[in-house]
């Protein structure tokens, strides 16, 4: 995959009236676009990953993958506020952003590309919270879209999670400082952890093999994916980006929820995972729901969220099955 970094010569004003500026975004393309842009897949990220997706869904995105370069013209973007080259804090003096203005950003660089016709959007989690903002206020085409493990608004279950890892993060003495809050972001990712994954999920992969009363197999798991997020991410990232999550609303100042999404006529598979508990299929269904043309698939797994990414057998069955 090809990065490149596009800087705007205009600021990006924010809804809350805040610019960032300058304003820069980061992002991965892969293959060729063709003439009537039949062939753009226009992929979104969620919360800690990067715009490369072949990194992060392999099975889904690559070569000789259901989306591939060789048809494909495949674009991610760096979210404003990730630590991976787009605009981010380096400071607590950074603008709260919202998800509307993550997608404003990317809808720019749309424009900057001339990118008028997308055949596919896609996202999962956080990035399917910006899949469907993106398709409400696209004025181009979107041939199809694919939402999954996603919501059309935050819950309050969401929400507390994410303040529990806030305060995580602020328990922190050094949070706030440029390269601080180490300690604090591998706390609150061990929060996250809990959510993304199931107690079956722990007790087939993490149980001791022997009757041991310390050095637990499990408390081990996670401080390795604390450390892990702690060496490539930015706690500073972390917080602004959870803030971002609790504002997701389709519907806000729009006449609601169901009104919102009467108004996405583009094509729709909304996926749910049966054992996700940070976004169970209930929320999916109310997409599912409210859009005009939506179907709902249902993806097993003993992974809870995190099966959006560790089951990609599954999800690029799916995909196949829609001919995009």
């Amino acid at each position: 995959m090809n990065k490149h970094i596009w800087k705007s010569e205009a600021p990006l004003e924010l809804e809350s009236g805040a610019y960032i500026a300058p304003f820069r975004l980061a992002y991965h393309t892969w293959g060729e676009i063709n003439d009537n842009q039949s062939n753009v897949v226009w992929v979104f990220h969620a919360l800690t990953a990067n715009s490369d997706p072949s990194d992060w869904w392999p099975g889904v995105v690559g070569k000789d993958c259901v989306i591939n370069p060789d048809e494909h013209f495949i674009i991610c973007v760096n979210t404003i506020g990730a630590p991976y080259g787009s605009s981010a804090p380096s400071d607590l003096s950074f603008p709260e952003f919202t998800v509307r203005d993550v997608v404003k950003s990317q809808l720019l660089l749309a424009e900057h590309l001339r990118i008028t016709r997308i055949q596919l959007a896609i996202g999962g989690s956080f990035g399917g919270s910006q899949a469907l903002e993106f398709a409400y206020s696209f004025k181009g085409q979107i041939d199809k879209l694919v939402l999954v493990a996603c919501a059309a608004r935050e819950s309050a279950w969401g929400i507390a999670i994410h303040q529990a890892q806030r305060l995580a993060l602020q328990a922190d003495a050094t949070f706030g400082q440029p390269d601080g809050g180490k300690l604090g972001l591998k706390a609150a990712r061990g929060i996250g952890l809990l959510t993304y994954r199931t107690p079956e999920a722990f007790h087939q992969t993490q149980s001791n093999p022997d009757d041991r009363i310390a050095n637990h197999k499990a408390a081990s798991y996670i401080d390795y994916q604390g450390d892990k997020l702690v060496s490539r991410f930015s706690s500073l990232s972390y917080y602004y980006l959870h803030k971002c999550l609790d504002t997701h609303h389709i519907g806000r100042d729009r006449g609601g929820v169901e009104v919102a999404l009467s108004t996405i006529q583009t094509p729709t598979v909304v996926i749910g995972i049966n054992s996700d508990q940070l976004l169970p299929t209930s929320l999916q269904k109310i997409i599912v729901q409210g859009l005009p043309n939506a179907r709902y698939v249902e993806i097993q797994s003993e992974f809870g969220h995190d099966g959006f990414l560790v089951e990609a057998k599954q999800l690029a069955r799916v995909l196949r099955g829609e001919r995009f």
